[in-house]
């Protein structure tokens, strides 16, 4: 108590007359929030340890619980906030570093609700999705820069090994261990039945889901953990991390109590032991290494297999995408600062690294001026949270998007940014049997895919309001796109007119 005191962050409010002690909040909750009082026999609250998953409001089977936010706050200024003040308090009581996840809650910026999309009306007339054919399918890859003839003059038809997808979007790299064996298996039996990929992250594939291997971008980070031969073949496409928009210029790390059974054995190290992610690839060094690593990828696969290569948003993101577009790579991916995590320094992710919008845009403007921008297909990531984000970045530069916070919320995430802790009372972000367990893989499936569908048809109504039939002809056009409340320096970045002109 005293100086290292601080008040719960949330409050249970529990309905006493409806309450009927039944004791599932008391099951429900992997915290030890909730706890039967038998002397009383009432239910009582530990609420220094809630974190706001609403699991138990959810199960509570007479509606008596409701969690909010406590009004208990310290006298605040606009220079040390509330968080501000209890941040400083907890290290100078640890001497540790603060751990966060699910990516930057700060209010900065988000571009894509200050972007606004044009719409067809009388002299290009919109498109009706329900009676004209609206193509939603997209080919990443590289492509050729003009029409190519053999010496018969005959078309040729062949290219570079691709990635087709029904619809321009990917669900991103989230790593066994971080999520749980139903997570997983909900994003591949999802993917498979959508005709999209999912990303494996960093974590190696687990036996089980080699029959998903269509639909499955294998990730090579700088850890190597589950990297090998079969690994490699196992994929429809590589992909290298470089960096990720959460934490970028470090490392990952995976805590000892998430590397458990079929875990460890997956990641080939051995079990309790921290997986450790350095900051760089120990190899890479230069976009001449990188270009080392990706074409041993290709060789290793029989240049059968699209490389990807994903960076970070940073500030001079342009040039870097210019370079590893050189290096070999087939595809790059973007990953905007407000990309989700399972764990990340609260400080980097917090102030590290630019919005994916501004990133995404400068990078296909840079590849456009160069000429190489056929060399490569773009991805863009960190925080897509609905079709219009995904129509929004198409018309930015786009080929496709990734997404990974949308897609845990779909599966039930309720947000409460304790990853870290391996106590996900949802069973995505946990390895504790009981908790897996929580989480039905069909159901979770089902729910990604209806997700998806409803995105899909947003996609087409979207591009049918614009009077645009495909996202090869949307990709880059920033015609379609509109700034509100935006600067010159921003509007000249995003390469869109203000609304109104």
């Amino acid at each position: 108590m005293g100086v290292n005191f601080i008040y719960p962050d949330f409050e249970v409010i529990r309905n006493d007359a409806r309450c009927t002690s039944c004791r599932i909040c008391e099951r429900q909750c992997a915290n030890e929030v909730h706890a039967f009082e038998p002397e009383l026999r009432i239910m009582t609250a530990d609420e220094s340890k809630c974190v706001n998953c609403q699991r138990c409001v959810a199960f509570c089977p007479t509606r008596a619980l409701k969690i909010v936010k406590s009004d208990c706050v310290l006298r605040e200024n606009a220079n040390w906030q509330n968080d501000t003040i209890r941040e400083i308090w907890k290290q100078a009581g640890s001497g540790g570093v603060l751990l966060s996840s699910m990516g930057n809650p700060k209010p900065l910026p988000v571009y894509w609700d200050r972007i606004l999309i044009n719409a067809s009306q009388v002299t290009n007339p919109p498109i009706d999705p329900l009676r004209e054919p609206m193509e939603t399918r997209v080919s990443l890859g590289k492509k050729p820069a003009g029409i190519e003839r053999d010496a018969e003059g005959k078309l040729i038809c062949e290219l570079p090994p691709q990635i087709r997808l029904s619809m321009p979007v990917m669900f991103s790299a989230m790593s066994y261990g971080s999520i749980s064996y139903n997570a997983h298996a909900s994003l591949a039996k999802a993917a498979n039945e959508l005709g999209i990929l999912y990303n494996t992250g960093e974590g190696g594939l687990h036996e089980d889901f080699y029959a998903y291997g269509s639909n499955t971008i294998v990730q090579v980070a700088s850890g190597r953990f589950g990297v090998h031969a079969e690994y490699l073949e196992a994929g429809a496409a590589i992909e290298v991390k470089m960096g990720q928009g959460a934490k970028p210029g470090i490392g990952g790390h995976l805590p000892g109590n998430k590397i458990v059974g079929d875990v460890s054995r997956t990641r080939m190290i051995p079990e309790g032991s921290d997986a450790i992610s350095p900051a760089p690839h120990h190899d890479i060094y230069s976009i001449e290494d990188l270009r080392q690593l990706v074409f041993s990828l290709k060789e290793a696969t029989g240049y059968r297999k699209p490389v990807i290569v994903k960076v970070a948003a940073v500030h001079n993101i342009a040039a870097i995408a210019s370079g590893i577009a050189r290096s070999g790579a087939d595809m790059i991916v973007i990953d905007g600062f407000r990309g989700g995590t399972g764990a990340a320094p609260t400080r980097i992710r917090d102030n590290v690294g630019i919005p994916v919008e501004l990133a995404l845009a400068a990078v296909d403007q840079r590849l456009r001026d160069e000429g190489i921008r056929n060399s490569v297909s773009l991805v863009a990531g960190g925080s897509i949270r609905s079709a219009a984000d995904v129509i929004k970045a198409i018309a930015l530069g786009a080929d496709a998007c990734y997404i990974a916070t949308a897609a845990l919320l779909a599966m039930g995430c309720h947000l409460c940014r304790t990853c870290q802790t391996g106590k996900c009372n949802w069973g995505i972000a946990t390895q504790r049997p009981d908790l897996v367990a929580r989480l039905d893989p069909e159901e979770g499936s089902r729910r990604l895919v209806n997700l998806m569908t409803a995105w899909r048809h947003e996609i087409m109504e979207l591009m049918g309001g614009m009077g645009i039939n495909s996202i090869e002809a949307l990709k880059g056009n920033r015609l379609m796109l509109r700034g509100v409340g935006l600067s010159d320096a921003e509007l000249r970045i995003l390469g869109i007119a203000h609304a109104g002109e």
